[in-house]
């Protein structure tokens, strides 16, 4: 194969090259890479249909996966493409409109543009959509300075002055949480609950700062977010903020199958929308299984790769349970047969 050649598969350029599969990952993050990867290794047909559009993309870096600390998303990704490509698992660019069960039991899958592709199984890693609250400003410099994961984005704020944005009675666990990383930690009321009594104390104990009133944008300062104002119009210096996206799946396309997504609650409050699973990812549609953030919110890129692997590794028993069924069926039917003659 000639080196242009190479990189229009690896890149997954045009149309899928063939019309059926053993497997269709639907999502090429993490988890969908780590789960196309297991699966070609198993010697599967795999095709990889991916948008392009990482939800960590805004990131300029990948924390606390071991032995990649630090590396920027787009070098993981194209690292893991490039893996999955050398086992011959195959790409292609776009997203699926729609699925629907044939009456061979295999499932057809829509892809924009108009191509349509069947696979025996699929694995949907298509990850959430972070809903930020509508607070202008934010979304400029989400996944910079606008932030929610400690453990993704805390030490790279350490030591600076951090607001928590209050949207939900889990915002004064926010506060409480990134207190871990500096001193200097200002919980803003905005449109959450008033704290109660015992929650007063504990950020008072803290030393964490509490703020009345509603916050009407960001303010940026070269760039960088450098402030927050009040709707009195009074800037309060942050250099980071941290806010409680609502997080809903991407599993639209999924519904012509009958699989719904469910609400996913975290200390009692609704925090966005996931598919349900066992924790080896099958879902209630038999052959359909999810891996990664569109099942579970809380997963880091490491856990979501370690999730596809798991969710790979059972769709293939799962074929193998169906194959080799099939096999005793037509070995016991030769046997049954009349001799020839």
């Amino acid at each position: 194969m000639s080196t242009a050649a190479a990189e229009h598969k690896a890149t997954g350029a045009g149309a899928p090259e063939r019309g059926r599969y053993d497997v269709v990952v639907v999502g090429g993050g993490a988890a969908g890479l780590s789960g196309a990867l297991t699966l070609s290794r198993a010697r599967r047909s795999v095709l990889v249909v991916d948008s392009g559009r990482p939800r960590n993309a805004p990131a300029g870096h990948v924390h606390a996966y071991l032995s990649q600390e630090g590396v920027a998303p787009a070098e993981l990704l194209a690292t893991g493409r490039a893996e999955v490509n050398r086992y011959g698992g195959e790409f292609v660019t776009g997203t699926v409109e729609a699925a629907e069960r044939l009456e061979s039991g295999r499932f057809r899958l829509a892809l924009c543009g108009g191509a349509t592709v069947e696979a025996d199984r699929l694995l949907v890693t298509t990850g959430l959509v972070d809903e930020l609250p509508p607070v202008p400003g934010l979304a400029e410099r989400w996944g910079r300075e606008v932030l929610h994961c400690p453990y993704c984005h805390g030490y790279e704020v350490r030591d600076r002055g951090i607001g928590v944005l209050s949207t939900s009675p889990m915002s004064v666990h926010q506060a409480l949480m990134w207190r871990q990383w500096s001193d200097d930690v200002t919980l803003f009321l905005h449109t959450g609950p008033e704290p109660g009594d015992d929650e007063y104390e504990q950020l008072a104990a803290r030393g964490i700062a509490v703020v009345d009133g509603r916050v009407a944008s960001v303010e940026r300062t070269d760039g960088r977010l450098s402030g927050v104002v009040l709707d009195s119009g009074k800037v309060i210096a942050r250099q980071a903020l941290v806010v409680a996206p609502r997080f809903t799946a991407r599993a639209a396309f999924l519904a012509g199958l009958g699989l719904e997504v469910a609400q996913q609650e975290m200390g009692g409050v609704v925090i966005g929308t996931r598919i349900t699973a066992d924790p080896n990812g099958a879902t209630a549609v038999p052959g359909v299984w999810v891996a990664g953030n569109v099942a579970d919110m809380s997963l880091q890129v490491i856990g979501a790769a370690a999730a596809g692997v798991r969710a790979g590794a059972m769709i293939n028993a799962d074929l193998i349970s169906e194959e080799t069924r099939r096999s005793v069926e037509d070995l016991r039917h030769r046997r049954e047969a009349p001799p020839a003659g």
